[in-house]
């Protein structure tokens, strides 16, 4: 008999993946539904591939960077509030190291340990590394892995680019007879598996997922077409 193996892993990082992996799905389903809907609007006013095309870049590049710039000012300053925190912590462990000791003590209890167990492993983890131990279970944070806004600027640039080619290369490649239907149904499938995959990342049924956004899709496409078709209708 073969004993039975615990393979999973305990990597502290693999919640930092998973979080990395569901933006890029966001970013890239929202890279398809902005441009699709762009692209789809002016298909329904022109036919003209050179407009489609500068349409449908122009949208990609401002998504993108929009996207990045986002990402990096939101990152920074979520980086910023945390290096702020851990500087407080060093301080209060300098000039507080029995109150910390405490503090570090009661939180441990509060997670289910005795209080002889707490006050022995809040020694421990002092002895060891008092601002680490602090950081993480107090403030959450891991010292040497803070948020990166480079890093997610990036993400965010490339997820939305990748999202954004497809109903751009679907309008404009096509005969003019058959980029509509075409892009509609390159964009709906994309969803479907953005949905799918999002879902699934966070561990949620992913037929709810998939309905949801597959159906922001269609009414961003059918919205922007109506209009366009409107604008076009009139010379506008």
């Amino acid at each position: 008999m073969t004993e039975p193996t615990h393979a999973e892993t305990h990597d502290g990082s693999l919640g930092s993946r998973l979080n990395w992996l569901r933006a890029a799905v966001l970013g890239a389903n929202d890279g398809i539904v902005s441009t699709a809907g762009l692209v789809v609007g002016v298909a329904g006013a022109t036919d003209d591939r050179s407009a489609l095309l500068t349409a449908g870049l122009a949208g990609l590049l401002a998504g993108s960077m929009s996207m990045a710039a986002g990402e990096y000012v939101s990152v920074s300053t979520q980086r910023d509030s945390e290096k702020a925190a851990l500087a407080l912590e060093r301080q209060e462990l300098r000039e507080q190291p029995e109150a910390e000791l405490e503090e570090l003590t009661e939180l441990l209890e509060e997670r289910g340990l005795s209080r002889d167990v707490a006050r022995e492993a809040a020694v421990q983890l002092t002895e060891r590394d008092a601002l680490r131990a602090h950081a993480r279970v107090e403030l959450g944070i891991d010292p040497d892995d803070l948020t990166n806004p480079w890093h997610a600027a990036w993400a965010s640039f490339l997820a939305f680019t990748v999202g954004a080619l497809l109903p751009l290369l679907a309008v404009v490649l096509p005969p003019a007879d058959r980029r509509l239907p075409v892009t509609v149904l390159s964009v709906l499938v994309a969803l479907t598996a953005t949905g799918w995959s999002g879902a699934r990342l966070g561990a949620a049924t992913p037929g709810r997922a998939v309905v949801r956004n597959v159906g922001g899709g269609a009414l961003a496409m059918g919205v922007t077409y109506v209009v366009g078709s409107l604008l076009g209708a009139t010379g506008a």
